[in-house]
């Protein structure tokens, strides 16, 4: 099993030059596309997250990681709580190994409701989202109360920000705002049949998703950090009240918030019981744009040059795995060593291909290999069917993803 139970002592990627050749040097072995977890960096970040939560609960967020032998490894260090599944059959799956899985968004699978309902061991481990009544409706028309045991569900509260001239600033998820709306469908869940309610969630994206110090966008970033400033505060005082509220009509387990670009403001609101954290262990270069912490790039893949359409331009296969989001650069894998190369703006990383141009393209040749890391993780994780693990040099065992155990949740 994977053991992250010790903080390391120096940070090799401080060092690009050194950190990349001994990558390479390590998967040398490996046929392309290699996708490689430095242990060293991810223990870095899974002790520099713990650092910053300052003694709350971590909730792993499985959608950024997908690699089920990561998350135990992570869930065995004192500090971390429980998992933040994306779907309800991933949750079912992770239910064999983990006591406590949050299913992040609603579920309409019939089959997965089935399961959980008729199963008193799953259902004691398994939390089910909601956020309308639609959502009882839903369950109770698979596998009515009568035919189940109870169901455990959690609330799930709206943290975006809703402001006279910008309008709507986060994610369009759940429809409850305010804490007087959280307290008739709390009241409504604890008065049906067959479900029991013992958590509320909220996800500010707005704070926890968008960089705050974008390189070269000055300006963007101080608009940015007027946001954060002005959301976590609106959201603090409207949280506590949705969750006091909430507490008159059903005793909760948990209240979960946050994700890994807002850990210090969320743990800062009373009212949160644990944070969930996902891309931070990963490292993606979406956090490189943050201006209070900087998560080491502890996952990355390496890609082999193929062709030579002209002397001073190499091609990639593959690479045009595109993370979530606003469509943009920003979403894009991106090229980290050699050092001085740049995507083809007119093609850029495209799923069979990637051509690259720059003054290191001129000296690759076919059968050398470029590294690039991702914007989040999950889209990485979702490509490959295993990561190499490297530590001191050399790959000390290999993890299969999700994919490489044959599970594609969505």
């Amino acid at each position: 099993m994977l053991d992250l139970s010790h903080r390391p002592s120096s940070r090799p990627w401080q060092n690009p030059g050194l950190f990349w050749a001994e990558l390479t040097a390590a998967t040398a072995h490996l046929d392309s596309p290699v996708a490689a977890l430095h242990l060293g960096a991810l223990r870095h970040n899974a002790y520099d997250l713990l650092d910053r939560a300052d003694g709350t609960p971590l909730r792993v967020a499985s959608k950024s990681i997908r690699v089920r032998g990561v998350v135990e490894a992570i869930l065995a260090l004192p500090g971390y709580r429980g998992v933040l599944a994306y779907t309800l059959a991933e949750a079912l799956w992770l239910a064999e190994t983990v006591t406590d899985v949050l299913v992040g968004y609603p579920t309409a699978d019939r089959s997965a409701i089935r399961r959980l309902g008729r199963s008193p061991e799953l259902a004691a481990t398994v939390t089910l989202m909601v956020d309308s009544i639609a959502h009882l409706d839903f369950i109770d028309a698979v596998l009515p109360p009568g035919s189940r045991v109870p169901i455990r569900v959690c609330l799930e509260l709206d943290a975006a920000w809703n402001t006279p001239v910008l309008g709507h600033l986060g994610v369009w998820r759940s429809p409850v705002h305010t804490p007087g709306e959280a307290r008739r469908l709390g009241a409504a869940i604890a008065a049906r049949p067959g479900f029991s309610l013992v958590g509320v969630m909220s996800y500010e994206a707005q704070v926890a998703g968008i960089g705050d110090k974008p390189a070269g966008k000055p300006l963007r970033g101080l608009v940015t950090r007027w946001v954060r400033r002005r959301s976590v505060g609106e959201l603090a005082e409207r949280r506590s009240a949705a969750v006091a509220a909430v507490r008159e009509v059903a005793p909760l387990e948990f209240v979960n918030g946050g994700g890994t670009g807002s850990v210090e403001s969320t743990r800062a609101d009373a009212s949160i019981t644990d944070i969930a954290v996902g891309s931070g262990f990963f490292g993606g270069h979406l956090f490189d744009n943050y201006a209070s912490f900087r998560p080491a790039p502890a996952a990355a893949v390496a890609l082999s040059v193929v062709r030579k359409p002209s002397p001073d331009t190499a091609v990639l296969l593959g690479g045009g795995w595109i993370a979530s989001g606003v469509p943009g650069a920003d979403r894009m894998p991106r090229l980290v060593w050699p050092e001085g190369l740049s995507l083809v703006p007119r093609e850029m990383a495209g799923e069979v291909q990637t051509p690259l141009t720059g003054a290191a393209a001129a000296r690759l040749r076919v059968g050398d290999r470029v590294w690039a890391r991702h914007t989040k993780s999950g889209e990485l994780s979702e490509h490959v069917n295993e990561f190499a693990l490297v530590e001191n040099g050399r790959v000390v065992d290999i993890l299969p993803t999700y994919r490489g155990e044959g599970k594609a949740f969505l």
